[in-house]
């Protein structure tokens, strides 16, 4: 019998998702991903290879970094401000194999009322 592995299983299931999800330059990715201590996120043409925009909690406007909720509606904060001042209006939502609760969904309503569409 094999032993389950989490982050093989998220893996997995990331996998799958970037299999359907792609960033263009109309409408880029934006990647979510959280640590145990930290939360990340990124917007990225894919077409380009290169990332637009990110904002995570290690940057200096947190003074205290941890992956919470509070800390996860702040990032969806930062990043909606930032991409709104490069002109992203719109973008497609990679949730990174995580399930859509708590952290993830704080970030991603915390983008959606900065005026980012998805």
């Amino acid at each position: 019998m094999s032993i389950i592995n989490r982050k093989s299983i998220r893996r997995r299931i990331h996998d799958r998702i970037r299999r359907k999800v792609s960033g263009t330059p109309e409408r880029p990715r934006l990647a979510v991903h959280y640590s145990n201590q930290h939360i990340y996120a990124q917007v990225i043409d894919d077409v380009a290879g290169r990332t637009l925009v990110s904002a995570s909690t290690m940057d200096k406007s947190f003074e205290k970094a941890s992956s919470n909720v509070e800390s996860a509606q702040q990032v969806g904060k930062l990043l909606a401000e930032r991409a709104k001042e490069t002109q992203i209006s719109a973008v497609v939502f990679d949730r990174g194999g995580h399930l859509y609760h708590g952290k993830i969904k704080a970030l991603a309503d915390a983008v959606r009322e900065g005026g980012i569409q998805f």
